[in-house]
């Protein structure tokens, strides 16, 4: 089967609609969250501090094992847990409107942290999903087709619902974007249940054994540097657009603009990249995609360090919004690239019989610079100014390239269907 039949599959479908329902809840807490906020006149401090809601993506793999072990009693072990998240994010996103920042914002805060939680929980149950349904030759790719909806997803929270600020309530726009959640139950109430692994009999072997799997594979050594480096690859990407939409802000541009230019400016190239990054891994394998989509994520940084060193606009013309345009679209081609050959690098690394519970552990490290680190973001804006800042990401960015030399070394060039966990050829 070629690359492009490969593509244009039952399953690379599936791939598209596990993208989307776990993009917009994220999406939503770092996009339209901030910019709600913002425009309620909440200070960068605070909202920098949101970022501390989004814990539950970072310790997810504490109740993963739970997700391994039990089977909601409809549906299937899968499946079940899947419409149980779904449901639930729809209701919470559609009351989260129904409260003011002013008055109420640690109710807000208290929503957004379950929210996280659901949203956490549910990336769980649909990594583990893909990780059975596809084969390992059609990881590099289908991960990439999950990363491409993912971030498809991302056009509702912070294009969408921007505009629609404009013109509608907030309780209104939170509604509008809860219903875009229904896709992804159609989508769990449709498909079938994978079964490629037994799940674990008892739940002490649930919580004990991924991780006892995991450091035995090759020794304490390649664990902690595989650790590392999941911590480290993301962290200058991460940084760099956690407070994005009040940076576009704080330049003089509109909501209806960064809906309108910014949003999909960001989309489409990180889309495009997606899909060329995820058809290139099939020939040149993951370690080296690691190297080469990772110099361009860093690089793609210092268009914002560049774009901050021109200044807050008073008036918004044509050239500014190209400018605008240009930075964001290279920033998000390079993190296009980066990310889908990151997430197919975890899903290479997980062991079929213990998927969600290590697939929720890699992807939690993932998640801890945009948890932690993403907090303090609001503090080093206004000790070290926006170019500042950026130029700090991009050194941030660094370490993570660095430790290709162990994890991911150039040399070996074997394809993703032959590729073993840590990038090691046996």
């Amino acid at each position: 089967m070629t690359v492009w039949q490969q593509l244009f599959t039952r399953r690379m479908l599936i791939c598209v609609f596990t993208g989307f329902a776990s993009g917009l809840p994220l999406y939503l807490l770092f996009n339209l969250v901030p910019a709600w906020l913002r425009s309620e006149q909440v200070d960068l401090k605070t909202i920098g501090l949101f970022a501390l809601i989004q814990f539950p993506y970072t310790w997810k793999f504490l109740w993963s094992p739970l997700l391994d072990r039990y089977v909601v009693p409809v549906l299937g072990r899968r499946r079940g847990w899947m419409l149980l998240t779904q449901i639930g994010l729809l209701a919470v996103i559609a009351s989260m409107g129904a409260f003011s920042p002013q008055s109420d914002l640690h109710i807000i805060a208290w929503i957004a942290t379950l929210l996280a939680f659901l949203s956490a929980t549910q990336d769980i149950v649909l990594d583990a999903y893909r990780r059975e349904l596809l084969s390992d030759v059609e990881l590099g790719l289908g991960n990439a087709v999950h990363v491409n909806a993912y971030r498809v997803a991302g056009l509702v929270p912070g294009s969408l619902s921007l505009i629609l600020a404009d013109f509608l309530p907030w309780s209104t726009v939170f509604i509008v974007t809860a219903l875009f959640m229904l896709p992804g139950v159609m989508m769990t109430l449709l498909v079938k249940e994978p079964h490629r692994a037994a799940p674990p009999k008892t739940l002490r072997e649930a919580v004990v054994e991924p991780f006892h799997e995991f450091i035995t594979r090759q020794g304490w050594g390649s664990a902690l540097l595989i650790l590392a480096f999941l911590f480290f690859y993301k962290l200058g990407d991460s940084m760099c657009t956690a407070l994005a939409t009040p940076f576009y802000m704080d330049m003089g541009f509109s909501k209806t603009q960064i809906g309108l230019i910014a949003k999909n400016a960001g989309l489409w190239p990180a889309v495009i990249g997606g899909m060329i990054g995820g058809l290139w891994m099939v020939k040149i394998g993951i370690n080296r995609a690691l190297w080469l989509f990772g110099v361009v994520q860093v690089v793609s940084i210092f268009g914002f360090a560049w774009l901050a060193s021109v200044g807050h606009h008073a008036e918004i013309t044509a050239v500014e919004l190209t400018q605008l345009a240009i930075v964001i679209g290279l920033e998000a081609l390079g993190v296009g690239l980066g990310t889908v050959a990151f997430v197919a690098f975890i899903a290479r690394t997980t062991h079929p019989a213990y998927t969600a519970t290590q697939f929720a552990l890699f992807t939690s490290l993932m998640a801890v610079p945009r948890t932690f680190a993403n907090a303090a973001t609001g503090w080093l804006v206004e000790a070290m100014g926006w170019t500042g800042f950026f130029l700090l990401c991009a050194a941030l960015a660094l370490p993570g390239m660095l430790l290709l030399f162990k994890v991911a070394p150039w040399n070996e060039t074997r394809p993703v269907s032959e590729a073993t966990p840590f990038g090691r050829a046996q």
